[in-house]
This record gives structure tokens, C-alpha cells and sequence, in this order.
């Protein structure tokens, strides 16, 4: 009998193995998350390539958007925030171009948005099969913890980064009020700590918090009129390891 149950235990167990390693390798697939930003557009002048701000020379007289992170020939539409005209293109190369921006087009590309130099803020979405696709909130860890190591506090405890989506409609300018999302958190003491270390590190009385709700509290920067009032701030969190960091309108 004992002899019996030892032979039964030693065939089910590698059964048993078997059946997990298949439903692991099912579960082990990764769907892509597709780029989606907002921020300001860097629009191309001669003199940024002849001083080196910019890697890239291109043509002003062509429709063109170059990316820092998305590759060359990248299906994405990129969106005037103030009156919501949007293009669909391709990612005609990719640059290097200040942090501070997160698009660099022609001058061409300008025009037919009608942007404003002095406030050029854009929505650039990748897209595939001509729909629209924005970044989910994932497993975002490694990302949390890279901003975690960065941040000049010794533990602050995060909840899942977001992206803020931008609504527009006909009225959303007419405050003029831009608003620079730092980072959010699962505890609101982790967002005081940081936000006091922030305003003595970039001199600046423009951060304050944000209830989301009772698991999330959003630490902000602003509000700014426009984008020469946000560029210092910016800059300076740049400059502090901050990036990527999302810009809306309030």
C-alpha cells in the first residue's frame, strides 16, 4: 500500500509542474503601452542646431516631428491644446532637444497648427492603425522607484505614477493658468516632506498639494500664466532629476 502511494505521488507531481509552467507562460505576455504626453513644443530655428541645443538639422519648410524617446517613423498625432487642431504624422527622426520641452517640429508644422510661440503647448499621442491609444496605469515600480531614488528625501512612500489626460474645450485657455504635476502620493506627510525639501532646494513658493482622494495626493507646481512664468521652475526640477514631468492647463 505505501509502496503504491509513493509510485502515485511521484507521476502527479511533475503533472502537477507541468500545468503551472504552461499557465505561467501564458500569463507571461506583455501588452505595450503606447506614448502619450503633454507639454511644450520646441519649434525649429537654425541657430538652436548652430549652438548645439539641438542635434538634428532639418528642413523648416516641411511638416516634421522629432522625439527624443519615440523612434523614427512612429505613427503619432500631435494636438495644438489651445485650439484643438491636431495632425497625423510619423516621428521624422529622433533628437535631443532641452528636457524642458517634449516635441521639437518645424516651423511648417507650426503653421498648420497655428501654434503659439509664446505658450506652444502640444499633446503628442503615439497611435497605431489610425486609433488612439494613451498609456495605461500599469506596474509602474520601476519607474516609482527611479523617481524615488532621485527625489532629495531620504523614504518617500508613492502610490502609481499617472499621466494626466487633457480635456479641451473653447474656454480651457481663458485663465491661462499652467500647472506642473511633480509626483503623487500614497500618504499625505510623504507629500509634505517632499514639497518642504523642494520649495528650500528650487526657492520657490509656487508648490502645493492636492487631495485626489484618501489613497492619493498629487504634488503640484504653479499656477504659471505662461510658459516663460513655468520655465524656471521646471528647469530647476529638471535639474534635481525630475522628468518627464507633465504640464496641464487650469
Amino acid at each position: 500500500m505505501k509502496i503504491s502511494k509513493i509510485i502515485i505521488l511521484i507521476i502527479f507531481i511533475p503533472l502537477l509542474s507541468c500545468a503551472g509552467y504552461e499557465k505561467k507562460s501564458s500569463d507571461s505576455k506583455i501588452e505595450k503601452n503606447y506614448y502619450s504626453s503633454s507639454g511644450f513644443a520646441l519649434i525649429y530655428e537654425e541657430s538652436l542646431y548652430k549652438d548645439k541645443t539641438i542635434n538634428k538639422k532639418i528642413d523648416n519648410n516641411q511638416a516634421l516631428i522629432l522625439h527624443n524617446i519615440l523612434k523614427r517613423n512612429t505613427p503619432v498625432r500631435i494636438t495644438n491644446l489651445k485650439n484643438s487642431q491636431s495632425i497625423d504624422s510619423k516621428i521624422y527622426k529622433k533628437a535631443d532637444y532641452p528636457k524642458i520641452f517634449n516635441v521639437l517640429i518645424s516651423k511648417k508644422l507650426a503653421s498648420i497648427l497655428d501654434i503659439d510661440k509664446e505658450n506652444p503647448f502640444v499633446e503628442i499621442i503615439e497611435l497605431k492603425k489610425n486609433k488612439k491609444f494613451i498609456a495605461k496605469e500599469g506596474n509602474t515600480f520601476d519607474e516609482e522607484k527611479n523617481v524615488a531614488e532621485k527625489a532629495p528625501v531620504d523614504e518617500i512612500e508613492m502610490d502609481e505614477l499617472t499621466k494626466t489626460e487633457n480635456k479641451v474645450d473653447n474656454n480651457v485657455f481663458k485663465k491661462k493658468a499652467f500647472i506642473i504635476v511633480i509626483n503623487d502620493f500614497y500618504y499625505e506627510d510623504s507629500a509634505i516632506e517632499l514639497k518642504k525639501d523642494l520649495a528650500e532646494k528650487i526657492s520657490s513658493s509656487a508648490l502645493y498639494i492636492k487631495k485626489i482622494n484618501d489613497k492619493k495626493y498629487r504634488l503640484l507646481a504653479g499656477p504659471f500664466k505662461n510658459f516663460n512664468a513655468l520655465k524656471t521652475t521646471y528647469i530647476s526640477l529638471n535639474n534635481l532629476g525630475f522628468e518627464g514631468l507633465n504640464i496641464y492647463n487650469e
